[in-house]
Order: C-alpha cells, then sequence, then structure tokens
C-alpha cells in the first residue's frame, strides 16, 4: 500500500505531466525535426521542381502513347471488322443451299489437292491428313465464292497481309494466291498450328475474334500474327478465318507514330511477347530477332517466336515486367545500355497488347534543373520565423495549462466527496458544481446513481419477499443439503405431502421415504452434485407420499460456493414430480411391443401358409408336366386341359413366392450386400432374360445402352429381380406388336443414376395411379387373361428403399408408362482416370465397449452403410466426439447410470438431439435402473447383428439423404 501511494500524484501535477509528455515533448522534437528540414531547404526544393519537370515530362509521354495507341487501335478495329465480315460471311456461304458443284483441283503424288496456276482467285490447300476420299470439293465450291470478297479486304487495308479460311479437315483457302503445294508439307495438320486452335471451343468459348501468338508464317511470309473467328455450323465448329499481319508491317505502321525527344514504340501482347519492336529498341533491350524460316521451305511443325523475345526472361526489365500485368497504362524509370530511359504504355483494348513509348530520360530532363536554383536561400528565412514562434507558443501554453487543472481539480475532487458518501448509504450527497459540462454531468450522474441504488434496494427487498411466497406455493419444492450436518431443509409443500413433521429433515429419515433399490442412486446423486460446481447432475428416484403411494421424483442439484471461508457448502436439490411422465412412457412401451408382436405374427404366418401352400402346388405342377410326357401323346383335349393346370400352378407358385418375398421383408428387413454394379452388364443380361418372352408377345425389345464407365451401388441379385419385374409386367400389359425400351441416365447432377423400362401400352388412368404400390392392387386387371400377383410393384418398391434408391413412374393413357430406379452412382472412372474417383462420406457410428465381440457384431450389422469407430471408455470417447461428428453413440459399458447420465447430459450442451443419437446396451435385468437415462433408445445386451442394424437405420432416416455405398 505504500509503495502504490508514493506513485500517486494530485490532478494538476497530473495534467501538466501529461501535457508536457503529449503536446510540449511532441511539439518540441517537432520544430527540431522542421528546422533541420529547413536547414536542407534548398536541396528539397530542387528535387521538387526536378520531380515536377519529371512528372511533367511522364505525363506528355504517356498522353503520347495513349494517342499513338489510338491510332494502333483503330488500325487493328479495322482488321477485326474485315475479320468477322469475312467469317460471317463464310458462315453464311456454307449454309447457304445451293447446288453442289465439286470443284476441281490438282492433285499431287502424295494425295494433296492444290491450285496449280494463279487465276487471280485464292490459293487452295487440301492436306493429304484428310485421304482424297473424304475431301470436301463441294465445300471448295462453296468457299471460292468468297474470293471477291477476300480480294477487296485484302486490297482494302495495307496492314493486311493475307486473309484465309481452315477447315476442320486441314483444307486451306488463302488470298492472294501462291504455290501452296511448295509451300505447306502434304501432311499438314492444319487445327494444331495455333491459328486454328485459338478459336477453337475450348479455347474461345464466346466465340470471339482473338489475335494469336507471333509465329513463322507456313506461308512463307515469315513473322507475323493472326486475327482469327470461328465459323460455326450449329455447334459444329466448320473452320476459322483468319487475316494475317505480318511483323514489318506492323513495324513499318509504328515507325510511322511520332514520340517526343527522340523516341521510339514497341508492341508486346499480354503475356510480354514483344510482337514488333525497331532496331533502336532491339539494340536498348540487347534483344535477339527472331531468325525467319529460309525461303521455299515448307514449315512442317507450329514455330512461335523465340521464348528470347519475351520480357519476363530479363532480369534487368525486372521493375517493368511487375507493373505491366493487370496495368492498362503507367510509366517507369529503367537503365538501358547504361543510360536511364523512361517506358510508358498504354493497352489496346481490342487485342489486350500494349504499345510500349520508350524515351531518354536525359533528353527529356535537361531543362529541369534550371529553375532549381531560384529557390537555394527561402529556407534560411523560414528557420528563423519557427523559432520567434514556438518560443511564444511554449510561453503562452505554461500559463493556460496551470489554469486548465485549476479548473478540473475542484470539481473531480466533489464528484469523489459525493461516491464516498452514497457508499456510507446516503443516497443524495450535496452536489459539486462546476462550469464544465461533462464534469457538471458527473455530478448529476453521481446523483441519478444514487436515487437507481436506493430503487434498486427495495425492489430487491420486495421480489425476494416474491420468490418465498413463490416457492412455498410450489408443489414439490426446493430441497437444500448441508453435508456437514447430514441435514436437509425442504421449502415449499414437500413436509405436508411427505409427511415430515419439519422443514429440517436428517438424511436418515428421508432415506426411510425412499425405496431400498433407489437409495444407492439418490446417495451417489448427492455425491456428484457436491464435487462440481459447474455441472448440475440428474437423478429419478421413487419416493413414498403422506399415504404410501411411490411417487418419481426428478431432482437436479448444484453446489453453492460459501460466502466465508469457514462456512460449509450447501447443494440446492430443485425437485419435480415426473409420475405421469413415467406412466406414459411405460404404457408407450407396452403398445410398442404389442404392436411388434401382431406384426411379426402376421408374418410369420403368411410365411407358413406361403409354405404349406408350395407343397401341394409342387405335386400339381409335377403330375401336370408328367401328363404332357406321357407317350403315346394325349388326347388335344386331355393337353389343353393339362397345360392350363401348368399354366394356374405357375401363377400360384408366382404368387407364393411374392408373398414370401414380401413377408419376409416385413418381417426381418434383409441386409444387401451392396456393391458396385456394372450397369451396361446389368442391362445386357436382363434383355437376354425375356428376350424369349417378348418374342413370344411379338414385340420389340430396345436397350438405350449406357456408357461403359457407368456403375451403381446396388445389390447384383435384387437389382436383376426388380428390373426382370418390371421388364414382365411392361411386356404382358403393351399392346401386341408394341415395343419395350430397358435404358439408363444420369440424374442429380451426376449423383445418381437411372434405369428404366417404357413400354407403348395403354398407359394408367391418373385415378388409379395412386393404388398402384399398393399390395395385391391389379387395377382392374384382376379378371383378364393376364397373369399377375399384386405383389411385384410393392417388392421392387422395397428393395429399392433398402438399397437407398428411389422408385417411380410416369404414365399416359393410350401412350404408354414408364417406370424407374434412381441409385448412387458409384461414380467409377475410366481406364486410364482411377485418379477421379468420388468419394462419398458414411455417416459415423462410435461404439464404446472393452468387449472386442461387441464391436465385431456391430461392425458386421453396420458394413457397407457406416463407419464404424470403437472406444474402450466415456473419456475416450469425449475425446473422438469432441474432434468428430458421430450420428449415432452406442455405449457398450458397466459404468453407473449416474455416470452415464452425467456424460450424457455434457454431451448435450455440446451436441444437439437432432445431431446425434444415443444408444445404450445394458442386461435385460437392469432395465429398471436405466429408465432414466437420457437418450434414444436402450437394447439388451448380447447385441445382436440385426437388430442393432435395423435401430440404427432408424435413427438415421431422415436427418440427411446421403448415399450409402460400401
Amino acid at each position: 500500500m505504500q509503495a502504490a501511494s508514493k506513485k500517486r500524484v494530485s490532478l494538476r501535477r497530473w495534467i501538466w505531466r501529461a501535457f508536457a509528455s503529449t503536446s510540449l515533448l511532441p511539439l518540441v522534437l517537432v520544430e527540431g525535426v522542421l528546422i533541420t528540414t529547413y536547414f536542407i531547404t534548398n536541396q528539397s526544393i530542387r528535387n521538387s521542381q526536378i520531380e515536377h519537370l519529371h512528372q511533367s515530362a511522364t505525363r506528355d509521354i504517356q498522353v503520347s502513347v495513349q494517342q499513338n495507341a489510338l491510332l494502333v487501335q483503330g488500325q487493328l478495329e479495322q482488321v477485326h471488322k474485315a475479320i468477322s465480315l469475312y467469317a460471317k460471311s463464310t458462315e453464311h456461304e456454307l449454309t447457304e443451299n445451293q447446288p453442289p458443284v465439286a470443284a476441281s483441283l490438282s492433285v499431287s503424288a502424295d494425295g494433296v489437292r492444290y491450285s496449280a496456276a494463279n487465276d487471280g482467285a485464292s490459293a487452295s490447300y487440301y492436306s493429304n491428313v484428310t485421304p482424297l476420299k473424304k475431301q470436301d470439293l463441294y465445300k471448295i465450291s462453296l468457299l471460292a465464292n468468297q474470293d471477291f470478297m477476300m480480294k477487296q479486304l485484302k486490297d482494302g487495308d495495307p496492314l493486311i497481309a493475307s486473309i484465309y479460311f481452315n477447315t476442320w479437315d486441314s483444307y486451306n483457302r488463302i488470298y492472294p494466291w501462291f504455290n501452296t503445294l511448295e509451300q505447306y508439307p502434304h501432311d499438314m495438320d492444319i487445327p494444331q498450328y495455333n491459328f486454328y486452335y485459338l478459336a477453337d471451343a475450348k479455347h474461345n468459348p464466346d466465340k470471339k475474334v482473338v489475335w494469336t501468338d507471333v509465329y513463322l508464317d507456313p506461308a512463307g511470309q515469315g513473322w507475323m500474327m493472326s486475327a482469327i473467328a470461328p465459323v460455326y455450323s450449329g455447334d459444329f465448329l466448320e473452320g476459322v478465318a483468319g487475316v494475317d499481319v505480318t511483323v514489318d508491317g506492323i513495324l513499318k505502321q509504328i515507325e510511322q507514330l511520332k514520340m517526343p525527344w527522340g523516341g521510339y514504340l514497341m508492341l508486346v501482347n499480354n503475356k510480354l511477347d514483344i510482337m514488333a519492336v525497331p532496331k533502336a529498341g532491339q539494340r536498348d533491350f540487347s534483344l535477339r530477332a527472331a531468325e525467319n524460316q529460309p525461303a521455299g521451305e515448307p514449315v512442317d511443325h507450329e514455330r512461335l517466336q523465340s521464348p528470347d523475345l519475351n520480357l519476363i526472361r530479363y532480369p534487368d526489365l525486372a521493375s517493368l515486367n511487375k507493373n505491366l500485368p493487370g496495368h492498362p497504362e503507367g510509366i517507369v524509370a529503367l537503365t538501358l545500355n547504361g543510360r536511364p530511359h523512361l517506358v510508358a504504355w498504354s493497352e489496346i483494348p481490342t487485342t489486350g497488347w500494349l504499345l510500349l513509348a520508350v524515351v531518354d530520360e536525359a533528353a527529356a530532363m535537361q531543362e529541369t534543373n534550371l529553375l532549381a536554383s531560384h529557390y537555394r536561400e527561402v529556407g534560411y528565412l523560414l528557420v528563423a520565423g519557427l523559432v520567434v514562434f514556438y518560443a511564444l507558443f511554449f510561453a503562452f501554453m505554461w500559463w493556460r495549462t496551470r489554469d486548465l487543472s485549476r479548473q478540473l481539480s475542484t470539481p473531480v475532487q466533489g464528484v469523489s466527496r459525493m461516491m464516498r458518501e452514497i457508499g456510507r448509504g446516503n443516497w443524495q450527497p450535496a452536489a459539486s458544481p462546476s462550469d464544465i459540462t461533462e464534469l457538471w454531468s458527473m455530478s448529476d450522474q453521481a446523483l441519478g446513481m444514487g436515487r437507481q441504488l436506493a430503487q434498486a434496494e427495495f425492489i430487491r427487498s420486495s421480489t425476494q419477499q416474491r420468490l418465498e411466497l413463490v416457492m412455498e406455493s410450489f408443489a414439490e419444492g426446493l430441497w437444500e443439503y448441508y453435508p456437514k450436518r447430514q441435514r436437509f431443509i425442504l421449502k415449499g409443500a414437500l413436509c405436508q405431502r411427505f409427511g415430515f413433521a419439519a422443514n429440517e429433515v436428517p438424511m436418515a429419515r428421508l432415506l426411510e421415504s425412499i425405496p431400498v433399490e433407489d437409495r444407492q442412486t439418490f446417495t451417489q446423486f448427492l455425491e456428484e452434485a457436491r464435487g462440481s460446481a459447474s455441472v448440475a447432475p440428474e437423478v429419478e428416484f421413487r419416493i413414498r407420499d403422506v399415504h404410501g403411494k411411490l411417487i418419481w421424483i426428478l431432482c437436479r442439484g448444484r453446489t453453492l460456493e460459501p460466502s466465508r471461508l469457514d462456512d460449509s457448502s450447501v447443494v440446492v436439490v430443485a425437485c419435480v414430480d415426473i409420475t405421469t411422465l413415467k406412466q406414459t412412457q411405460l404404457d408407450l412401451r407396452e403398445k410398442t411391443l404389442e404392436a411388434e408382436a401382431a406384426s411379426t405374427a402376421k408374418s410369420k404366418f403368411i410365411s407358413s401358409m406361403s409354405h404349406e401352400l408350395r407343397t401341394p402346388l409342387n405335386a400339381i405342377y409335377g403330375f401336370a408336366q408328367l401328363g404332357l410326357m406321357q407317350s403315346p401323346a394325349p388326347a388335344l383335349e386331355e393337353t389343353a386341359n393339362l397345360q392350363e393346370i401348368i399354366k394356374a400352378s405357375e401363377h400360384l407358385m408366382q404368387l407364393v413366392d411374392d408373398l414370401l418375398d414380401l413377408s419376409s421383408l416385413q418381417a426381418e428387413k434383409p441386409l444387401l450386400d451392396l456393391k458396385p454394379v456394372h450397369v451396361a452388364s446389368l442391362l445386357s443380361n436382363c434383355a437376354d432374360m425375356v428376350q424369349q418372352q417378348v418374342s413370344a408377345h411379338s414385340q420389340t425389345l430396345y436397350i438405350n445402352a449406357p456408357l461403359d464407365t457407368w456403375h451403381v451401388w446396388a445389390d447384383m441379385r435384387r437389382l436383376k429381380q426388380v428390373l426382370i419385374n418390371l421388364l414382365s409386367n411392361a411386356i404382358k400389359y403393351n399392346r401386341p406388336g408394341g415395343s419395350v425400351t430397358l435404358g439408363a441416365l444420369v440424374v442429380e447432377d451426376g449423383a445418381r443414376l437411372r434405369l428404366y423400362v417404357t413400354d407403348t401400352g395403354m398407359g394408367i388412368s391418373p385415378a388409379l395411379q395412386g393404388e398402384l404400390f399398393r399390395p395385391f392392387q391389379r387395377l382392374g386387371k384382376e379378371n383378364s387373361s393376364i397373369q399377375g400377383t399384386g405383389i411385384g410393384l410393392v417388392l421392387c418398391r422395397d428393395l429399392a428403399l433398402l438399397m437407398h434408391g428411389t422408385m417411380g413412374f410416369e404414365s399416359h393413357v393410350e401412350v404408354g408408362t414408364t417406370f424407374w430406379i434412381d441409385l448412387c452412382s458409384a461414380a467409377f472412372p475410366a481406364p486410364g482416370n482411377e485418379s477421379k474417383v468420388s468419394t462419398i462420406a458414411l455417416p459415423r457410428v462410435l461404439l464404446v465397449s472393452n468387449d472386442p465381440k461387441d464391436g465385431e457384431v456391430v461392425r458386421e450389422a453396420l458394413i457397407g452403410d457406416f463407419e464404424l469407430e470403437r472406444v474402450d471408455t466415456l473419456p475416450e470417447a469425449g475425446l473422438v466426439l469432441d474432434a468428430t461428428a458421430v450420428s449415432v453413440l452406442i455405449v457398450a459399458t458397466a459404468d453407473p447410470v449416474p455416470v452415464l447420465n452425467t456424460f450424457f447430459s455434457g454431451l448435450r450442451t455440446r451436441i444437439a438431439k437432432t445431431a446425434m443419437s444415443i444408444v445404450v446396451v445394458r442386461a435385460a435385468v437392469d432395465h429398471a435402473s436405466v429408465d432414466q437415462l437420457e437418450c434414444q433408445a436402450i437394447v439388451s445386451s448380447p447385441l445382436e447383428r440385426q437388430s442393432i442394424r435395423s435401430l440404427v437405420l432408424t435413427l438415421t432416416t431422415g436427418r440427411a439423404d446421403v448415399c450409402l455405398p460400401k
């Protein structure tokens, strides 16, 4: 305390220190900096003047390069319009409906068609990449109609060196004419050159005019660039129209543009490849010009400009390379050939190219230093003025600080006095006046705080009285447990309800009212409540009321921290009567067991009757077949009767089989073996199995073969059963001579595949479609000659659901019906693309058990549909749940019920019931104690594979629409 008092200072001294540290000292520092700055004013002014003139020069250079860029832009737009016009005209010509006329061209020994003589038209060249028999001579005839336009466009723009049209099958038509056979290689694959593929759908999906990089012209005109435009026929790329502009032509245009101070221009593309540069630029940038192909030698492969003509390859140009990308205009300073230069640029919007202007900085800045010398003496005059000004300013601030500290300290001391009196219980002390609004507000707020404290004290007293009244009226009440004294203080109506003579009840007296089997649970709950002040454990137990009736009580307790070190802790327990809730749970469980027993009895009855029917049916069917096989052959009438018996027997046996399948599905869901099923092979196999039935009905079966890479997650045998059933129905209910289509298609963005069966039958009336999937419902066909049981579609739908799929149909009267089943795609790749397999996350199940047998049973039950992880103890489970999302938690440990409830309560503070279900596995004799558990299901041990699978599937149904592959 003494050390703290030594550090304290008066408000007046604190204000002075604060003013000196935050104002005076910084001002002194600023003055020193300014004076130092003023001493070097001459140099500063000179530098600023140089900078000003430098900026003026750079602005002039920038304006000049922008104007020149607009001129180049205009010239390139003419080329852009020319190739757009030619491409549109060519596209129209190719789609024009004209009498086909085959063009006549010469044929070389290598199988090349070409125009051998210059007749004033364009030159033709048909590469032997396309065999002679497949070369389209009619297309050449149509393209010949464009020669006049090609000539006009070429003659109308001096920048255009040549204009051409290249087709997808390596045909080239170019104006002006030259000997293509000598210049082009016989096997030239035109779509492999950049003046073709840069315009295809992959590189130019918007079908716009694009410019190529600089390349060596196969026609022998040297280095050039092309403006190219795609020509489509519908969605098919017929070819590419192009205009060639030679680099020499660009250079001549650029050399005609004027730059101040003897500068020059150069052209680069958006990849910083130099497209055109004069000789001065080659010298300054130390560039090595690309060598042309020797004249007369054909270019047999694509040859682009040398990578040496790229600015990125030159480290000395780093500042330029850093600023060019992403900036349509700008200017930087560079050192070229040992001399400083200014390089400005402006973007040409049509092509995205950049026009660079290079100027010698010495030539532009020679007048800069003439004006700097006139400002040399200005700084000295400013220094003297600053010294006088700050001397007067510091004197004034010292006097003002003393007066300010006096005005602040007196009101603050008054407010401090008011706070002391309020702390002593004087809610309305005398105010501390002040002319300062904020200090007067502090005094007024202190008075308001006193009034609020007085009102809060009154409200607290009233609230305490009301709370005590409410607690006295609460039926179950509040218990306070004092561990040291082993006594309870009961508040509310508990004393009268449970027959206690006084509010303070000993521990032993309370335990006498609790059944023996619940006493340990209650005492353990009290110990848990004493052990943690942050977590409130719960307990459910029974207690006898004043009439001796057992009442179920739910209690939640928490320890209150003592207010003084010598006080003992108190456990506060809130109690609620849950007798009605317990009775409702018991009734609900009994009703559930009754419903399950009735369902099981029904399924067993159907299965038993089906098996009993099969024995006589087999005998009837066998004797009828023996009758047909007798020798000599029976009479015609007798044969007809035997065939009718066989037909009826087969119908009844099919009905028995369907009944057995339906009863097995309803009694116990089978474990399907879901694996990737090859769709194409499955459809082909099913088609072969029903081909004889199709032929017998004089119908036609079509297969819309899917891609060979399509697979679905399914049980092979069950999926084949579904498709055979749908095909059989499509054949039976079809028209005579009708058709059946079996196929597959992709739905839901590739996540699922649809297998469908379409017939051309009479269709299903909309009024009857709602009855389609009901068992034994044949929609009015019961008395027809068409055999059926009315169970097949129900079986198909149930099997589809078991394979995590859906089944549906679409039917139109007098048109036909389509049935389909949608299954999860296995996303198998084509051969060689195994890295593209997509994975589907499985729901996670966490098993807490130290018995390996439990892990084996659960793993076998959930294999294919869930991802299982097993840990031995609850703490390990807590770590897993903190790190990973789990859909179902299965706890098969011997931990006491209170321990489990405490663990589950902690989980529910972090994980909602909708996000994770809890299943507890306990011995059958232990069910009475586990009724208190906060879980979704209780399963008897030992675990049974089918029951645990059904339970987990039930708990996860409806949580997310997720495919569950194996």
